[in-house]
């Protein structure tokens, strides 16, 4: 089973349905501009550290002190990796009830916000997102710890996600 590549998006997505496999929900992956964006501020930090790390000492004591660069540049290359394992892991479904958001390299965490519960979903957008072209879906429930977030969607997608959630929290919690 995949686990959240970018081709588990399809036609049957966008409608909440399951998959053929017994019931088995359609997954959708979160877009590249995600990852692009992680990597972009992981060399930009990193780049900064490493310069202060590495030149600064090497212009000022010397050069066998410009070695205190390998530590960033070592942590940036094991970034560069994660980054992308961590971006993998997220996903999210629509089922009938519920909507399911999956993540997480080595402990899977799977939250299930079902629709009557949710008492606010919101869209924001921050300065760097809003370059990249991405936007962030926010599920508010009653409970705090039910609060979920869905990171790095595209701004058509997460205003379509709000509005159909928002359908479906009015639809179930006028059924209680």
């Amino acid at each position: 089973m995949d686990t959240g590549s970018p081709q588990d998006t399809g036609p049957d997505a966008s409608q909440g349905t399951t998959g053929a496999a017994g019931g088995e929900p359609v997954w959708i992956a979160l877009p590249p501009g995600l990852l692009k964006m992680r990597r972009l501020l992981l060399v930009v930090w990193l780049g900064l550290i490493t310069l202060a790390a590495g030149l600064l000492p090497g212009l000022l004591a010397g050069p066998a002190w410009a070695a205190f660069a390998l530590p960033p540049l070592a942590l940036l290359a094991w970034g560069w990796v994660m980054t992308e394992r961590n971006w993998r892991s997220w996903r999210y479904a629509e089922r009938a009830d519920d909507l399911l958001i999956s993540r997480g390299v080595l402990w899977r965490e799977e939250t299930v916000v079902p629709y009557g519960r949710m008492q606010l979903v919101e869209v924001t957008s921050g300065p760097v997102e809003r370059h990249f072209g991405l936007a962030s879906v926010q599920l508010h429930t009653a409970a705090a710890a039910t609060d979920a977030t869905i990171p790095g969607l595209d701004p058509a997608e997460a205003e379509r996600l709000r509005d159909r959630l928002t359908e479906l929290g009015e639809a179930r919690s006028a059924g209680l």
